[in-house]
């Protein structure tokens, strides 16, 4: 059992201001950083300010086909909403940006809140360097800038980086940078209690509309996997996904049925293509079948390879061969399954839990503010 943090007993008031690109509680980055860590920074004395670019009603149809105009009318209102906020940075201790202050345009917002005085701690999850076309708006692509990240990095007091592939990008323009992980509330993931005797295994994938296409490169494994090997395929993330000659089941995605509807699962698989879009990945997925204690298969591409030890505490995989064999043997044997499962938990424990995280990060918020007033006077 990992010991838990204790706070400092003198808490001292921190006023943050978080510039978000989501709605709370809708985006995976999001929950498992700042949102999953603000209820234990809040025992230190931080008061986090959300301030998200979507509104509700740009969230309701930025990821539909269509409706250019309802877009450009609530992605414009966004912007000026930004406008407004710059007005207010001074009233905050600390400025934390995740991922981008704009879904587009480039660092302009980021240069205002840098020139403010107020220190500016800039925190991503993926390579939002990469030019990345999204499957549901295209055509806003050209828009997104993705050159603003290396002048958001060079204009932060610190950098919080997802994983070392970002690191490394980030300490091109910023000596100040701290490896933070995405991390699980492992009071609400708790391993699940599987039966030794199952008429069918499911093995599980969850993700969204934009990401399935990384499920869809294991089409034909899962089929011929499935003229030998009887068990059922879970897919969470979108409504409909037919693989003929597999048993599938499909649902969305939704926030307060996550937890339960993974937990459906016997098996978790994250595959992921060799690109550099999935070097900046965080791993997520994986670490949410871990807690639950589920045996896990990725693909050995990035932050995969550090946080899973192939054969100890579930398995990597690349070539076709190599999937079909480990699930064949997590599909044959119940034991198997339990054991990398139990040791998957662990190492969630240890390294990837809020808990064991969000010291850090309230250490990196003081100490970013101290460094910053020491510098003024």
């Amino acid at each position: 059992m990992v010991q838990r943090n204790k706070a400092p007993k003198n808490k001292l008031t921190m006023k943050v201001l978080a510039i978000v690109p989501s709605v709370y509680d809708t985006s995976p980055g999001q929950r498992f950083r700042l949102e999953q860590w603000e209820p234990l920074l809040r025992e230190y004395g931080v008061e986090v300010t959300y301030e998200p670019f979507e509104s509700p009603e740009l969230h309701q149809v930025i990821y539909r086909s269509g409706e250019y105009m309802k877009k450009v009318k609530h992605v414009l209102r966004a912007l000026n909403r930004r406008r407004n906020l710059l007005n207010r940075v001074k009233d905050y201790d600390l400025v934390y940006v995740f991922r981008e202050a704009a879904l587009l345009g480039p660092a302009w917002f980021e240069r205002r809140i840098a020139a403010s005085g107020v220190p500016m701690i800039f925190d991503f999850d993926d390579a939002v360097f990469v030019k990345y076309k999204s499957p549901t708006n295209g055509y806003l692509s050209h828009l997104k800038f993705p050159g603003k990240t290396a002048t958001t990095v060079r204009l932060s007091a610190h950098v919080m980086a997802g994983n070392s592939f970002l690191e490394r990008y980030s300490r091109k323009y910023n000596q100040n940078v701290t490896v933070i992980p995405t991390t699980i509330d492992t009071d609400k993931y708790k391993p699940v209690e599987k039966a030794e005797a199952q008429n069918v295994v499911t093995i599980g994938w969850s993700g969204s509309h934009s990401t399935v296409q990384h499920l869809d490169t294991l089409r034909d494994t899962l089929q011929e996997l499935a003229k030998n090997k009887n068990f059922r395929l879970r897919v969470i993330g979108t409504p409909e996904y037919e693989l003929t000659g597999v048993k599938t089941e499909s649902i969305r995605w939704r926030s307060e049925t996550e937890v339960l509807d993974l937990k459906k699962i016997d098996i978790g698989i994250m595959p992921l293509p060799n690109d550099e879009w999935s070097m900046g990945k965080c791993g997520l997925k994986a670490l949410q079948y871990m807690a639950l204690g589920l045996p896990t298969v990725c693909s050995s591409i990035g932050v995969n390879k550090d946080i899973i030890r192939d054969a100890e505490n579930g398995f990597l995989a690349d070539s076709k061969n190599e999937w079909i064999d480990k699930l064949s043997r997590l599909l044959d044997s119940a034991q198997l399954r339990k054991t990398l499962g139990s040791k998957a938990r662990a190492t969630v424990e240890e390294k990837y839990s809020a808990r064991s995280q969000a010291p850090r990060v309230y250490q990196l918020f003081k100490e970013t503010i101290e460094s910053r007033s020491l510098k003024t006077k």
